[in-house]
């Protein structure tokens, strides 16, 4: 026994940071899927298998697409394991693991501070154990209060099961999952302010990532100025939602039948769903006009920020790219964000992060639209909710074929991993920096 443990221990440490990610959510996806084809976890018979993988693929990477209504095709066993795996796949692989090797150890040994800092692309003088600490203390201290406060807002509201839904929206939308046990997600309480906020807050604050998270606890501790990374991130998640909410409040033919507080929230809403990639909504999508469901898509392609439970190519990268064209107007060499040079690494990890992503969309939008009838815009509304991690839909997803359903699957799955995978494989170590430029500023993307 004890020379088996040392071989696997051995397999593992020779393994890169970013394969030992892969197998990590590839082992929850398999997991999840085992224990929701248990027959005590249906609520009704004849559930096909595929479907079961589509439930957990979707849980683990944090999707919230579905070819089948959680609540009624799962027991309430089978919603556990739904909300587990949202959880796992939200606070990312080894997290938890990490946390108890800190507990018992007070340390964590190489293995796991690499997948930590391939799971989340962390800056370089980041305290990994800090960090997962914060990550940990962070989860569970705001899921709690929103689940509070979303109880209490169901109660008012007349709705079964308060204290569960409560429990299961919170942690859904913190982890920018937009599972819900309502079949027409948030809907019907389009005009509750309360639950309305307390998800687009919960969303939020999963979205722009546990980095910003420390740093604010270290501002208010020990009032140590917020990084480079944290102040974008801020400022293009600010900007992005005040753009968008004004755009669709104002030119939206559907929402301009609404009163105009019901409207603002309701666009606040939609445009906040898509660029954290939490998935949920207040109005049916599909009612929305073109121009509309064109700037959700461009949302949901930025996404949200890195080391949060959000996908997309994340706001940092955005910034990046921003930063990079007004250099080139300026006839600058140097890409500059708030006043600080970006390192060269950080904007190559950028670069290949958005093409493998736009590769990726394209390749999962053609294939679908290979084995799919469907109408183009839905199809590709789809496949960027798929690859971003989103659970938006315009109703393709309720009638994919069983091939459409492997690609969605695969593109989701992708989708959690794309990115952050490349980009760290493209990481240059750093003795392989021969010409490291020591002014440039480091940059979580």
């Amino acid at each position: 026994m004890k020379l088996w443990r040392l071989r696997l221990s051995g397999i593992v440490r020779r393994r890169r940071p970013v394969t030992l990610v892969l197998w990590g959510y590839a082992f929850y996806v398999a997991c999840g899927f085992a224990l929701l084809c248990l027959p005590f976890a249906h609520e009704r018979a004849g559930l096909a298998w595929l479907d079961h993988l589509f439930t957990a693929t979707s849980a683990v990477s944090t999707t919230g697409l579905v070819s089948i209504s959680p609540s009624g095709s799962y027991s309430f066993f089978g919603e556990l394991i739904i909300l587990g795996l949202i959880q796992l796949g939200g606070i990312g692989y080894m997290t938890l693991g990490s946390f108890v090797m800190l507990a018992l150890r007070h340390r964590l040994n190489a293995v796991h501070r690499g997948v930590t800092r391939s799971a989340f692309v962390l800056p370089r003088d980041m305290n990994i154990a800090a960090f997962i600490r914060a990550v940990i203390v962070f989860t569970l201290a705001i899921e709690f209060v929103g689940a509070l406060l979303l109880t209490l807002f169901f109660a008012r509201a007349g709705t079964p099961d308060a204290l569960w839904n409560g429990v299961f929206h919170s942690v859904s939308a913190f982890c920018t999952a937009g599972f819900s046990l309502f079949d027409t997600s948030l809907e019907a309480y389009r005009a509750n302010a309360g639950i309305v906020l307390v998800v687009a807050a919960l969303s939020y604050l999963g979205a722009i990532g546990f980095i910003v998270m420390s740093d604010w606890w270290r501002w208010v501790a020990r009032r140590r100025a917020p990084s480079l990374t944290s102040r974008i991130i801020l400022r293009v998640t600010f900007w992005l939602a005040v753009i968008g909410t004004v755009s669709i409040a104002l030119t939206d033919a559907h929402l301009a039948q609404m009163a105009w507080p019901e409207r603002l929230l309701a666009a606040f809403f939609q445009v906040m769903t898509a660029m954290t990639t939490v998935g949920f909504d207040t109005v049916p999508i599909a009612n929305l006009g073109s121009a509309s469901i064109l700037l959700l898509l461009v949302a949901m392609v930025m996404g949200a920020s890195p080391s949060g439970t959000g996908g997309g190519i994340k706001s940092t990268t955005v910034a990046i790219f921003y930063g990079a064209v007004r250099g080139a107007l300026a006839g600058r060499e140097t890409v500059r964000l708030l006043g600080q040079t970006i390192s060269s690494r950080r904007i190559h990890m950028a670069m290949a992060a958005t093409g493998f992503y736009i590769g990726t969309l394209v390749v999962g939008m053609a294939a679908l639209m290979l084995v799919e009838d469907q109408d183009f815009a839905m199809l590709m509304f789809e496949s960027a909710s798929a690859i971003g991690t989103v659970g938006l839909s315009l109703g393709a997803t309720a009638e994919l074929s069983v091939a459409g359903k492997w690609i969605v699957i695969a593109m989701m799955f992708v989708g959690r991993l794309g990115p952050i995978t490349v980009g760290v494989a493209l990481f240059p170590r750093a003795d392989d920096d021969r010409t490291p430029n020591r002014a440039a500023a480091d940059l979580a993307v």
